[in-house]
């Protein structure tokens, strides 16, 4: 079936219910939780909270299932559904009005300790209507590590306070013996206190609105919209889903782990059906020996949550998405750990990667067909670089987190060029704080913070840049010891990969420069000449002295499409902006430029001779096998598998994967094309200035085997196999 064809009309009328007063009951539950998200930023004094909104706020039915969700970390919603199922079970004829509850056990629900959820049963006339559950990641919990993110646990009893669930607050009241016994446990009860009461006022504002819309509208109108909205987002992702083509795509990133000395491999594989999804992590490697593990909750949240903007974004999120998605996640893996594993670098680990294999995945998928392409997208930030400090005080500790992760960075899409700083797919929200409200907490002096040239993936169109900072102790605070915690992956290969040709974005990089001079005499802010040779401290606590300065590079986004396809003047301009570096623009993108971005020759004539470099450097397929491929008449489809790969139809409705350079067949799209064209296997530092791995690690380059042009991209170790992408029309 032509994804341009109408498909099957669905019935989305509301019976008994005008038109009118549903949009309006529909509109109010965002509210919600929009105000709900509002009280909770203002109340909480977390800058990773109110400045990066690591938060979370959402309804649920009176059974645990998802409602309407508020923005923040989308695969949360995932996780507060469980959490609250739990709490109906376990409490079960002990949930009274004015009770709220705590969990963060990450094998019961929660996605990793530090990660609180509070939730709230919504009464009216007293009878049970709904639930309200929030979440943060709180300052500090009592784990080895101050933080929550713990890189020196090797068990989840090294983790910190943890609870599969306990009542909080009785009839409106604090249960105080509860309360100091969870701030009995940290480093910084105060902020942890915050943090707590901030997500009470985010419940009580929850509360207090939906029981007023209940008020005004009855309590069984406003749950049977709530039900009508359930079943209308499945009945739209269906649909959608019947509008495009069934495959199946695969993904693969390695988890690099300098403690461990190894790399985890993480491999997963999407197959869309009919009106279904199917997320796969067959292939996947064990379970770590430190906290980069995952749960399975925490998995299934993971691939939904860049589901949600990508494929639903213009659905209610709520449970109607999730009955279309099955996910496989093997026990005992790293994206199925089982107890006592620890869980704590989860969120930043194995779910972050989860995040973006699931990005890709549902990009190829949407890749698939001309009516949705401009939906596909690169990975978004694919690294988070976490930086937890310690300050003692002496008469105290403070526990907080600088918020520049979540500047992150824009994946490049299939019309324009990824955002510079442009945050993360699965937070559409997510901020940071500026230099200054750090340094008015901390006891830190920003010294720079500044665009990586190269950080963004080279390709049709860039990947959005990612940025580096540094800071260092402010002489004139009065403070006796700070510790920095870092628990650094993308270090040893980039995490940030591009789609359908794009390159993959700029490697992360820690780096400690001891007894700098900062006293003034010197450059500032300083160049590397002027610091001495760098410690690359990527694990665990590091104590930062009077004149050491901190180095951070975050990772930028990954790339999509052929990077010769990228018009030479946008080239020039970002070699004229900083954005790309002058040899990268020569040698990546084949527009020779001098250092000021003017275009000095022939790009033209520069690719030209690449597509021949190309195909010189490559291993070709076997004769045979590229005849028994090319078809003398075929015809197009509205399908595709790549930026350059169209997929055509021969007169006995055989597809074939052709090239959109030269026009020619290259395999067959319904199996395992990529192993009839032409592969290259390059250095990950040919990727651009930014950008390098072991000699074990390649991009992979898949290319037409008539012209050169490039069809796909992976970063790959050179033994495993290309991944599949295919296409059952």
């Amino acid at each position: 079936m032509s994804d341009t064809e109408p498909t099957d009309d669905i019935d989305l009328s509301v019976e008994g219910l005008d038109p009118v007063t549903f949009q309006i009951i529909k509109h109010r539950l965002v509210r919600v939780t929009d105000e709900a998200v509002e009280a909770l930023k203002r109340v909480s004094g977390a800058p990773n909270t109110n400045e990066g909104h690591d938060l979370m706020v959402a309804l649920y039915t009176k059974d645990g299932s998802l409602l309407t969700g508020g923005v923040g970390f989308l695969h949360h919603y995932l996780g507060a559904s469980e959490a609250t199922k739990h709490i109906i079970d376990r409490f079960e004829g002990d949930i009274e009005e004015g009770d709220m509850f705590i969990l963060n056990d990450p094998y019961t629900a929660a996605l990793h300790p530090p990660d609180v959820y509070i939730i709230c049963p919504i009464f009216y006339e007293g009878e049970l209507q709904a639930f309200s559950a929030s979440f943060v990641h709180v300052a500090d919990i009592g784990a080895v590590d101050p933080g929550g993110f713990s890189p020196n646990a090797t068990t989840i009893f090294h983790e910190g306070f943890q609870t599969p669930g306990m009542k909080l607050i009785e009839g409106g009241e604090m249960r105080d013996d509860v309360l100091e016994t969870i701030l009995n446990m940290s480093r910084d009860p105060g902020m942890v206190e915050l943090d707590l009461r901030s997500e009470i006022a985010a419940n009580n504002v929850a509360k207090d609105r939906l029981q007023g819309l209940m008020d005004e509208y009855s309590p069984e109108t406003v749950e049977y919209v709530g039900e009508q909205l359930i079943e209308q987002s499945e009945k739209k992702l269906r649909k959608r889903l019947r509008e495009l083509p069934d495959g199946r795509w695969e993904e693969r990133q390695y988890l690099d782990s300098a403690s461990e000395d190894r790399s985890f491999t993480v491999q997963l594989a999407l197959e869309k059906e009919g009106d279904s999804l199917r997320f796969d992590f067959a292939g996947t490697d064990e379970q770590s020996e430190v906290g980069f593990n995952c749960t399975e909750i925490g998995t299934v949240g993971g691939v939904i949550a860049p589901l949600l903007p990508l494929l639903c974004h213009d659905m209610t999120w709520n449970d109607g998405i999730f009955r279309a998605i099955d996910v496989d996640a093997p026990k005992g893996t790293i994206v199925n750990a089982e107890r006592p594993a620890p869980i704590s670098i989860a969120t930043i680990g194995t779910l972050q990667m989860c995040n973006s294999l699931s990005t890709l995945a549902v990009s190829k998928l949407l890749g698939a067909s001309e009516a949705y392409a401009d939906r596909a997208t690169g990975v978004w930030h694919g690294a988070h670089c976490h930086i937890a400090l310690e300050i003692d005080h002496g008469d105290g500790t403070q526990v907080e987190a600088l918020t520049d992760t979540f500047a992150g960075a824009g994946g490049a899409r299939a019309f324009d060029d990824g955002v510079d700083l442009g945050g993360e797919v699965v937070n559409i929200v997510a901020r940071w704080g500026n230099a200054e409200r750090h340094e008015a907490v901390l006891p830190l002096l920003y010294l720079y913070r500044r665009f990586v040239a190269d950080s963004g993936g080279a390709g049709e169109h860039r990947g959005g840049l990612g940025h580096e900072f540094a800071v260092t102790p402010a002489a004139e605070e009065d403070f006796e010891k700070l510790d920095v915690v870092t628990m650094g992956r993308g270090i040893d290969l980039p995490h940030s990969t591009g789609v359908f040709g794009g390159y993959p974005g700029a490697n992360v990089d820690y780096a400690t420069y001891r007894d700098a001079d900062l006293s003034g005499d010197g450059p500032f802010p300083p160049t590397e000449e002027s610091l001495p040779e760098p410690e690359h401290v990527r694990w665990g606590v590091d104590t930062l002295g009077d004149d050491d300065a901190f180095h951070v590079r975050l990772p930028g986004s990954g790339g999509y499409g052929d990077p010769l396809d990228r018009e030479p003047e946008s080239v020039a301009e970002d070699v004229a902006e900083g954005k790309v570096a002058p040899e990268t623009a020569r040698e990546v993108y084949c527009v020779p430029v001098d250092d000021e971005g003017t275009i000095t020759g022939s790009a033209q004539q520069a690719r030209e001779d690449r597509y021949r470099e190309r195909l010189e450097a490559a291993d070709l397929p076997a004769e045979a096998d590229a005849a028994a491929a090319a078809p003398e008449d075929t015809e197009s489809t509205p399908y595709r598998l790549g930026a350059n790969v169209a997929v055509e139809v021969d007169g006995e409705d055989v597809p074939y994967a052709a090239c959109e350079g030269c026009g020619i067949p290259v395999g067959r799209a319904d199996d395992h094309w990529k192993g009839e064209v032409a592969v290259a296997e390059e250095s990950l530092s040919a990727a651009g200035t930014a950008t390098g791995g072991s000699a074990e690690y390649c991009l992979r380059k898949f290319l037409c085997p008539e012209c050169g042009t490039l069809l796909d991209t992976e970063v790959a170790k050179r033994e495993d196999p290309a991944l599949v992408s295919r296409l059952s029309l």
